[in-house]
């Protein structure tokens, strides 16, 4: 039996996605440069979303930590 894609990207998304309400976003691996501290949301497609609906590029990011 195969799964419909829309059942697969569902399940996935629920996977690669996580709501955070005490993270530290960091642009280096040095962790000098904060561009967020505080609620996130990591969406599946790596975008970063801030509270008031902004968005950090998975480009400009480079981890989160999370706790």
């Amino acid at each position: 039996m195969i799964a419909p894609f829309s059942l697969v990207r569902e399940t996935l998304a629920d996977v690669a996605e996580g709501e955070y309400d005490r993270a530290v976003v960091y642009a280096d691996a040095g962790e000098e440069t904060v561009l967020h501290e505080d609620p996130v949301r990591i969406q599946a497609n790596g975008w970063i979303e801030l509270p008031a609906e902004r968005l950090l590029s998975p480009s400009s990011v480079h981890h989160v930590d999370v706790w």
